[in-house]
């Protein structure tokens, strides 16, 4: 059995992230890295449309070795074996972590599903082994992490950072929210 995967959130604000790929997988990876700010690069012949639309840079052609120039983070999405294992070769070359749509373990990482609300994160993960089942457990978190902890985070930061409340008391307010989850 494999080690289990090393969770981590990345700051990627600014950084250059390149999707090789135009489609609907892409288009989910690519939004991912917009919502965090990154400079978003798409690689492929062709483009949907909305996919452009939230990239920084839409280079519309077949990916080539040197694509990956100055990248952070490199996304293979397209629907050609060859060449998704092309850019995940590359990618190990420069040391730059990469997910790979179809073959998971080519990769450096797996995306975990995601359940946001406001700053508080959720992420649940099978290591690629089943990314139905991650969505699942989501969804059934989603049912009990409802809209109103979408300020709770930053309440909590702001009278963290402001001294007003006592860590202790901090914790208070957070058991009498996670308490609620068992309700």
């Amino acid at each position: 059995m494999a080690a289990p995967l090393y969770p981590l959130f990345m700051d990627l604000e600014g950084r250059r992230c390149v999707v090789v790929g135009g489609g609907k997988v892409a288009l989910r990876k690519a939004r991912r890295l917009a919502e965090s700010g990154a400079r978003v690069v798409v690689v492929a012949p062709e483009v949907l449309p909305e996919l452009a639309g939230l990239a920084h840079e839409v280079v519309e052609r077949p990916y080539r070795r040197g694509d990956l120039d100055g990248a952070s983070l490199v996304f293979a999405a397209t629907n050609k074996r060859a060449v998704n294992a092309a850019v995940a070769e590359e990618a190990r070359d420069r040391r730059i972590p990469a997910n790979v749509a179809d073959a998971p373990g080519e990769g450096d990482f797996a995306v975990p599903s995601v359940l946001r609300r406001g700053a508080l994160q959720v992420a649940i993960s099978t290591g690629g082994a089943s990314p139905a089942l991650a969505r699942r457990v989501r969804r059934e978190l989603e049912e009990r992490f409802g809209p109103e902890w979408t300020g709770l985070v930053g309440e909590l930061s702001e009278a963290r950072k402001s001294g007003r409340r006592a860590e202790s008391e901090l914790e208070g307010v957070v058991d009498r929210c996670l308490s609620q989850l068992q309700e």
